[in-house]
């Protein structure tokens, strides 16, 4: 997929299942290998994020389309304090039932 980074910036990022992140704030770029590693986001979804007044980098990898938004894989509570994940939690589950 590509796309001119500065399309990016002022995007609203949501998942896949139509849940807002946050808004694009600066790209994250490997010169040597020319590509695109993560996305800096502010503007933070309260309910995703335990603190919405800095930002985070969502790994590129995770990007599915790029458009008038920026869609990303939905990663349940991948956001969230560690102690308010389950424990019974596996990421993989939800990386098989997704296939």
């Amino acid at each position: 997929m590509q796309a001119e980074v500065s399309t990016l910036f002022g995007l609203n990022v949501y998942t896949d299942k139509g849940v807002y992140i946050g808004k694009v704030n600066d790209v994250v770029l490997e010169v040597n290998d020319k590509k695109a590693t993560g996305l800096a986001v502010t503007k933070l979804n309260p309910d995703m994020f335990e603190s919405t007044g800095k930002g985070v980098v969502i790994p590129y990898r995770w990007v599915t389309a790029v458009g008038d938004v920026v869609l990303i894989r939905h990663v349940k509570d991948q956001f969230k304090k560690p102690e308010e994940i389950p424990e019974d939690y596996n990421i993989s589950d939800e990386e098989e039932e997704s296939k």
